[in-house]
């Protein structure tokens, strides 16, 4: 309510990004499918609380990353979400067009969780874990053991990107960035501790580095079995800025991206095994040598 209240191009801002960045979440983790259509904008903006302005906004935005196609007198109409290709025919076969929320809610519905996670921002990773905690807070899931790595880049690295595109110094979309990123890890810090603090788990083990690496893929490392992994494909887009600016920006989208599924096998030797094992000693030597 504070974008109506107060009316400043900021809070616009701020609000326009949070309307578009959880409709992408949305998309991303199967609550909107391919072919599916949108709330109306009027829908849209009473459940946020923005004006049918911003709402007009994030859409206009989301249109332009190719997630949604819009029509007068139609509505908006999903045709992209976030697709995991496997590399294993009895994988292909049993989560054809699965998105990672399923693979996420999978992990989690065993005794013990295991997540590694290399990423540029902890904004995915935060919406997946709110949706799981959600779970088990309705006793739908009871894991008696969640752990958690996630490791992040260094918040001091010059990271090509996000970027103005015509300039490189200007570091507004760099300060937007770990605004992002600090506002989710910290979200998903409460969320897991919450859950050893009500004793809804009895072991929970959060523990995030960061490394002076600039990240060109998102990793998933799952319950030691599975790998997601996918690149960042940098883009060029319109953002809003919280003075009500827009920039022409070089960006990355992880979400939409396609993901890879991977998975180890009895066969110590199959693509699979030896592409999970690989990444996990990568993950393991940058954890351990260079992550701080």
């Amino acid at each position: 309510m504070e974008e109506r209240q107060s009316g400043t191009a900021e809070s616009g801002g701020r609000e326009f990004q949070r309307v578009s960045d959880e409709l992408r979440n949305r998309m991303a983790d199967g609550t909107y499918h391919v072919r599916s259509f949108l709330p109306s904008q009027r829908d849209l903006a009473e459940e946020f609380g923005v004006s049918r302005d911003t709402v007009q906004r994030a859409l206009r935005e989301l249109a332009d990353e190719g997630w949604i196609e819009s029509r007068q007198g139609q509505g908006s109409r999903v045709v992209k979400t976030q697709h995991i290709q496997s590399s294993t025919a009895k994988a292909t076969r049993s989560r054809r067009g699965v998105t990672l929320g399923p693979l996420i809610s999978e992990a989690f519905e065993q005794p013990e969780v295991s997540l590694d996670v290399y990423t540029l921002t902890s904004e995915s990773l935060d919406a997946h874990i709110r949706l799981q905690v959600e779970r088990i807070r309705g006793g739908f899931i009871a894991p008696q053991r969640i752990a958690l790595r996630m490791l992040l880049p260094s918040a001091t690295l010059p990271l090509p990107y996000p970027r103005v595109k015509d300039d490189a110094a200007d570091a507004r979309l760099r300060t937007r960035l770990a605004t992002i990123t600090e506002r989710h890890t910290e979200s998903l810090r409460g969320a897991l501790e919450d859950l050893a603090t009500e004793r809804l788990v009895p072991t929970v083990d959060l523990r995030i580095r960061h490394a002076p690496l600039t990240p060109a893929f998102k990793l998933y490392l799952v319950n030691g079995a599975e790998a997601l992994h996918g690149p960042y494909e940098v883009i060029e887009r319109q953002l809003v800025l919280s003075e009500g600016e827009t920039v022409t920006a070089l960006d990355v989208l992880g979400l939409g991206a396609t993901l890879t599924h991977h998975v180890r096998d009895a066969d110590p030797n199959s693509p699979g095994s030896v592409f999970v094992g690989s990444m996990q000693s990568w993950f393991d030597s940058v954890w351990t040598h260079l992550a701080v």
